[in-house]
């Protein structure tokens, strides 16, 4: 399975993401580190990403061409200008028009409130995007 982990600013949530999937996840699964930035980029590759990218071009190219199963960062990845200006609107866009399944936390710094979703911490909610990575995995199987 060839998964992207999507994430901007400091990389700290698709550090800890990739982190988690290295260290619950028994198969073998490549993980592409996209960073908006050099330092995210840096951070998810540090934590066990198998390659990683940076910028629009980076994003919108793997999104769109990548054979990607999944893509995983926070919900703001799919917000044109979202994490300070980081995202930009081409990338997002790719994102959204992305084939892979996307599993987004319901994290967000934008003026979004997302209804229905509870307020867990964030290594459960982690945990719970792992869980479902496994159901996707047994699905392909």
């Amino acid at each position: 399975m060839k998964i992207a982990v999507i994430d901007g600013q400091g990389g700290g949530i698709g550090k800890y993401i990739i982190e988690r999937i290295r260290k619950i996840m028994e198969q073998d699964i490549y993980i592409l580190a996209l960073g908006t930035n050099a330092l995210a980029t840096s951070a998810m590759m540090k934590a066990g990403a198998n390659q990683g990218a940076t910028g629009e071009s980076a994003i919108c190219f793997n999104c769109m061409h990548g054979d990607l199963s999944l893509i995983i960062g926070c919900l703001s990845i799919m917000f044109p200008n979202a994490m300070l200006g980081e995202m930009t609107p081409k990338a997002a866009e790719a994102i959204g028009l992305s084939k892979a399944k996307k599993l987004l936390l319901p994290l967000t710094q934008e003026n979004v409130v997302l209804m229905g979703s509870t307020k867990e911490p964030l290594p459960h909610l982690i945990e719970e995007m792992i869980q479902e990575m496994k159901r996707e995995m047994e699905g392909d199987l």
